[in-house]
């Protein structure tokens, strides 16, 4: 039986809660359920996880979630975006800001995949960038809808649009 792993969602505001997260092992084969056909997520790379990070669009659609690890930035969500983070096992805490900072940790198993929101929420002066832990089963009902992020907002720690990749295979 797989082992369920936690998420604490924190936000610097002050304000804390906790979310248990069931990572979601990716799918191996597309699915169309009507609306178009889902995404694919490959499984991750030997020995690491991964996490996919989307934003299925809704409020703030100009603003980007610019999402950081440890001060560094990972890649920003555009509306109607997604990309995939492979991790090595361990606690992950990433960031998103505008006015203010919202903060997700995670504990990352090996080969096990994880699913993150970004929602972009009112603020005083702008929107507000959320992060919360998400399923393989809320992913897949926005992701005929979502594109892999453009290749200026892939840092170099995001795995490449896997797409594309499978396109060059075949």
């Amino acid at each position: 039986m797989k082992k369920l792993m936690g998420a604490a969602l924190l936000a610097v505001a002050g304000m804390a809660g906790t979310a248990q997260v069931a990572p979601a092992i990716a799918k191996e084969t597309k699915a169309d359920d009507g609306k178009g056909t889902k995404k694919v997520i490959p499984t991750p790379p030997d020995g690491k996880g991964q996490i996919v990070f989307y934003r299925p669009g809704g409020m703030g659609f100009a603003l980007g979630c610019g999402v950081n690890e440890n001060g560094e930035r990972l890649s920003a969500l555009g509306a109607g975006k997604y990309f995939i983070l492979p991790v090595d096992p361990g606690s992950h805490s990433y960031t998103v800001k505008s006015e203010a900072t919202d903060l997700l940790t995670l504990e990352v198993e090996p080969g096990e995949t994880y699913y993150v929101k970004c929602k972009i929420k009112m603020g005083i002066m702008v929107g507000r960038p959320n992060i919360a832990p998400s399923t393989q089963e809320e992913f897949d009902k926005d992701s005929h809808k979502l594109k892999y992020v453009d290749g200026d907002d892939v840092g170099p720690k995001v795995l490449p649009n896997p797409d594309v990749e499978a396109a060059k295979t075949e």
